[in-house]
């Protein structure tokens, strides 16, 4: 199982999820008087200066995540049925590629969609983690792919 590279590139996939779960902020607007921080478990709205919570939204974007995760694990764990691992990885890939689409868009439009009027938008960490985990994602079902046409090859021969 180690000495595969697709469980490498599964684990790093995992633990830049998990980064991005547990504590990490996606990206944040600002205006003249408010921060609005998104992060996995929803908004957070702060005063500017004193850094006081004004309001907080719950967005389930941590469901997602940890769905990933434990696809993810799931497909590094059952590496003796390739056929399985494969589509779990497919799965992944397809499922990450979606919540990358969703997060970009609301990285970009987010501040139109909040009711005040935004000035500013940063990036956090927690943004370049999760859009640094899906080429992991992909590299992980093209080892999966190798390994799968190697062993059908070998059937061949027997």
């Amino acid at each position: 199982m180690i000495q595969r590279v697709q469980t490498l590139y599964l684990a790093i996939m995992i633990i830049l999820l998990s980064i991005v779960t547990f504590g990490s902020n996606l990206f944040s607007f600002m205006n003249e008087r408010s921060r609005f921080e998104f992060n996995s478990y929803g908004i957070v709205e702060y005063t500017k200066f004193d850094r006081h919570i004004v309001s907080t939204e719950s967005f389930p974007f941590f469901i997602g995540t940890i769905d990933l995760i434990l696809i993810g694990f799931l497909a590094l764990m059952s590496y003796k049925k390739l056929d399985r691992q494969f589509k779990l990885g497919r799965m992944t890939f397809y499922i990450y590629f979606v919540m990358l689409i969703s997060v970009i868009t609301l990285a970009t439009f987010g501040g139109s969609i909040l009711i005040v009027d935004t000035g500013r938008r940063e990036m956090g960490i927690g943004f370049f983690l999760f859009v640094a985990g899906f080429p992991f994602s992909f590299l992980a079902n093209t080892g999966i792919k190798r390994d799968k046409k190697l062993l059908e090859s070998l059937d061949r021969l027997r």
